[in-house]
């Protein structure tokens, strides 16, 4: 038997829970379906979001969870395997679903350099955002670890913060930086160092330096460095969404309230953008839902005028 929703979100995160809680609070039959795999669950605390700054990721997301609850939306623990036409929905339990509207809010997965260390220390001072950690290290020794030569606007950025700045090149060559590269590294302060980096150095649960494969080590007590950003949007694809190339990766086309392409498919969060955090999130849910919830009562008032 097929259950029946008005708005079905693939997602509990920050987007999902937020447009979750417009929708019940809307009085419209919601089910969030959430897989327990947060992208910020590495990190102790989460900054920059108003009258919750410095709150625990997973503290915030229970408070989220009683919020719906609340207001009679449903949540379960389980996975999203299979999209089809009319938004019938497969879940990995067996469980099968449909709604009017659906909500994606999948997020993305961060994919780290392979390099020893790196994964171990990501979210304790191996960071990825200086707006989200840098006052917490400021004034720190920082190395910034290359991925690509779009790390030299990291390690720019991250001078803000500490002016003892180091960027290592990695497999990056020193001859993909161009000379604007060059000039801005130099009037920041910032040392570059070439060579492949071999692994952190890691004392008493603390990092303390930075290992080129060559040999020499550089003492650092922070290093930032930028995952690759792999966005979950396999059921855009499985839908026929449009999605679009970015510097960041595949993202699907959204207006400014999250339509996709498909009518009535929303994409919120890190699952429409690379650079959405846990305030922007939110309110791409926010947005989604108050629309949401427009189109559904005008399509109910058209449908009963027509009757």
């Amino acid at each position: 038997m097929t259950e029946t929703y008005e708005v079905i979100v693939v997602g509990g995160g920050a987007a999902g829970l937020s447009a979750a809680l417009v929708l019940g609070r809307a009085r419209r039959r919601t089910l969030v379906i959430d897989a327990g795999e947060p992208r910020n669950a590495p990190a102790a605390h989460m900054q920059g979001f108003l009258t919750r700054d410095g709150m625990p990721p997973g503290e915030f997301l229970a408070i989220g969870r009683e919020e719906i609850k609340g207001y009679g939306v449903e949540l379960v623990r389980d996975r999203v395997v299979e999209v089809a036409e009319g938004f019938a929905v497969t879940l990995a339990s067996g469980r099968t679903l449909r709604g009017r509207r659906l909500v994606l809010a999948t997020g993305l997965k961060d994919e780290l350099p392979d390099v020893p260390g790196v994964a171990e220390r990501f979210g304790k001072d191996v960071l990825h955002c200086p707006y989200c950690h840098g006052w917490e290290v400021r004034d720190q020794a920082f190395g910034v670890l290359a991925t690509t030569p779009l790390s030299v606007h990291q390690a720019l950025m991250v001078s803000q913060w500490s002016k003892d700045v180091t960027l290592f090149l990695h497999k990056v060559a020193e001859s993909e930086l161009s000379d604007d590269d060059l000039r801005r590294l130099a009037a920041a302060g910032v040392a570059v160092v070439p060579g492949e980096v071999a692994g952190l150095v890691v004392t008493d649960d603390r990092l303390t330096a930075v290992r080129l494969a060559a040999g020499p080590t550089f003492a650092r007590e922070v290093v930032f460095t930028a995952p690759r950003a792999v966005p979950q949007n396999g059921l855009l694809e499985q839908l026929g969404a449009e999605l679009q190339e970015t510097p960041f990766g595949s993202y699907p086309v959204v207006d400014g309230n999250g339509r996709t392409t498909v009518p009535g498919v929303y994409a919120v969060g890190n699952a429409a953008g690379f650079a959405e955090q846990v305030i922007n999130a939110a309110s791409a849910g926010y947005r989604a839902a108050a629309t949401i919830n427009g189109e559904l009562l005008m399509s109910d008032l058209d449908t009963a005028v027509e009757a």
